[in-house]
């Protein structure tokens, strides 16, 4: 049970916030000491997993939390100053540490996603994925082995992924030197693979389909980054791209992620999905 007074399931555990707690900047006063922080940052983060989880407005966020401006004033903070991606990046690696990995992966996976977007996004940031018939940003995302988020790059969804996964994989070269491989799927083939051996000293290799293939199949190596599109989905707020800025949109994909390896590293046995329920009809 949460401790924090609002008993929403998205509501961090007093277990889950004494990993998220530290990780926090400090409260900015002024140089005279200021006056104490109004609201509770234990109410803050959880109206940000509650906009992330529900897909609410931030103006439509219940009353028992902070006023919506407060929570979105930390929301902006947090993420212009950084801590967003510290907070991601030291859990990402105490998982990986948890399943017996380094802190700092080795290999990792890119794919793309491409997602509609809200009418209020703005128009110069969007645009149609020609090959899926959507028509709004595409989502490039590297991850580790075990699905846990790299690095993420949000852009308009006309951009081709030979172009577009170059920042992604750029970043992931710059943040995580000791990644050597990135498996890929055959949209990323061609000229990308050439320019990530030749600018950026790093194999991509494709993941091809077997041949003769007729449906779906789970792909080698490939199973991983899939699974983690299907968590992010889960969050109603990154089912369709509202945030106007696209690296407003990359920051919400990480505090999905957060709350994910909050929930992984404190559930203490392996995730499991409830059964289908049965309705039962009252016989008079």
């Amino acid at each position: 049970m949460s401790g924090s007074g609002g008993g929403y399931p998205s509501d961090l555990t007093d277990e889950q916030w004494v990993l998220v707690e530290p990780l926090l900047p400090a409260a900015r006063v002024g140089p005279k000491g200021g006056r104490r922080e109004k609201h509770p940052r234990r109410r803050i983060v959880d109206a940000i997993f509650y906009v992330v989880r529900t897909g609410c407005a931030w103006r439509q966020l219940p009353k028992d939390f902070p006023p919506w401006l407060t929570v979105y004033w930390y929301f902006t903070w947090w993420h212009d100053d950084g801590t967003v991606e510290q907070v991601h990046d030291t859990l990402r690696g105490r998982v990986r540490e948890a399943d017996g990995r380094n802190a700092e992966p080795s290999a990792g996976l890119i794919d793309s996603q491409s997602v509609r977007t809200a009418g209020t996004v703005p128009a110069n940031t969007r645009g149609l994925d020609a090959g899926k018939k959507v028509k709004g940003r595409k989502r490039f995302i590297v991850t580790d082995t075990l699905g846990l988020l790299l690095a993420v790059h949000v852009v308009a969804a006309n951009i081709q992924d030979r172009d577009g996964a170059k920042r992604s994989l750029l970043w992931t070269r710059l943040d995580h030197p000791g990644v050597q491989k990135i498996w890929a799927d055959q949209c990323f083939a061609g000229r990308l693979v050439e320019w990530s051996c030749t600018i950026l000293g790093r194999e991509l290799e494709i993941v091809r389909k077997a041949p003769g293939q007729r449906g779906f199949q789970v792909q080698p190596r490939r199973w991983a980054i899939e699974r983690t599109f299907s968590w992010l989905i889960a969050h109603r707020r990154l089912a369709r791209d509202y945030e106007a800025s696209p690296a407003r949109s990359e920051t919400m994909i990480r505090w999905a992620m957060i709350g994910l390896m909050v929930r992984r590293l404190t559930r203490g046995r392996p995730a499991t999905r409830p059964g289908p329920r049965l309705l039962r009809r009252d016989v008079p």
